[in-house]
């Protein structure tokens, strides 16, 4: 029997969504590539346990996570009812829908048939009688806006989410998106977008900056670049990484572009006394603007090397310019 540390509180940071009651710990735990059935079950068991014990107590999801899509929602459920479910007050737990699901006109983008039913889907496979954040995963530009937002109102007032959030919407859809859910007194919170040193879109599409006006939290998927920023292709590509078999998220061709500024990138960190993963981490918080950094790991030593990210996560004019210079022209 599962029994958490009684110190997992103790050292994580917890920052607030916005000026919503809701906090998240700065480091959050990201179920994309690691929870699918090409996994080990003992492994996820070790992981999400080892989280919880050091306070991480957010665990993000998404109905079509996998390999293969659903198998991350059935192996968390499965985690949740035999290990975690005595603290389910304590944790917060997320899932979304909007890419491609199932077959046919309604297993995708943002309808309010596709994101309710995908909803009902995803508690099911858990075994949840309501998840804490709701999200629309992605812009529709084919549906109005007030279907998808009211799609969400309806969830929270069905009572399967206490709070919505969007994710890959840009500054002027999250603007009027937050005029509809407000009409509605939904409890919109969060924004989880793609955010790193080498990634800065939320920068220029306006993102950032109004959340940061209308006083919602954002939260950062893929903060490492798909491991790009860290060691593990400091000296090339290793035969067992996720390259060599697995070529949808990164290429050996990205990883020969990026080189030299990984290089460079490594060498600034270990003035800073981090390791590369650990800077990249500390620069998505560096400006308080972003609550929470999901990571994704496949062991649980990677839990402890990336929480210490948090020792330091203040940077000077000259650090951050040398990071900028160091990324010029892939950014």
């Amino acid at each position: 029997m599962y029994l958490a540390d009684t110190s997992r509180y103790d050292n994580m940071v917890y920052n607030r969504l916005g000026n919503s009651g809701l906090k998240l710990p700065a480091v959050s735990m990201g179920l994309w590539h690691n929870f699918g059935y090409l996994n080990s079950q003992e492994d996820m068991i070790k992981i999400l346990c080892h989280c919880f014990d050091q306070g991480i107590t957010h665990f993000d999801l998404a109905n079509n996570y996998g390999p293969e899509p659903g198998a991350a929602e059935t192996n968390f459920g499965l985690i949740m009812k035999h290990y975690l479910r005595p603290y389910r007050d304590e944790l917060i737990i997320s899932t979304k829908a909007g890419f491609t699901m199932w077959d046919g006109p309604y297993g995708d983008f943002g309808s309010r048939k596709y994101l309710l039913a995908s909803l009902d889907q995803s508690l099911k496979r858990m075994g949840l009688e309501y998840v804490d954040i709701f999200y629309s995963h992605r812009m529709d530009e084919e549906t109005d806006l007030e279907e998808t937002m009211g799609a969400l109102a309806s969830a929270v007032q069905q009572g399967k989410a206490l709070y919505v959030g969007l994710s890959n919407y840009d500054g002027p859809t999250l603007q009027r998106a937050t005029e509809i859910l407000r009409e509605t007194h939904t409890p919109f919170v969060i924004n989880q977008n793609r955010y790193s040193i080498y990634d800065r879109t939320i920068e220029r599409n306006g993102l950032k900056d109004k959340a940061q006006e209308l006083k919602k939290g954002i939260i950062s998927f893929s903060p490492l670049a798909q491991g790009l920023l860290s060691d593990r292709y400091l000296n090339g590509i290793d035969a067992d990484s996720r390259v060599k078999h697995d070529g949808r998220f990164l290429t050996e061709e990205d990883v020969k572009k990026y080189h030299a500024s990984i290089v460079k990138l490594n060498q600034i960190a270990k003035e800073r006394g981090q390791s590369l993963a650990q800077m990249a981490l500390a620069w998505v918080l560096r400006d308080g603007a972003v609550a929470s950094v999901l990571v994704g790991v496949s062991k649980v030593s990677q839990i402890d090397d990336n929480l210490k990210a948090l020792a330091n996560t203040s940077f000077t004019a000259e650090e951050l310019q040398a990071i900028d210079e160091a990324c010029a022209g892939l950014i």
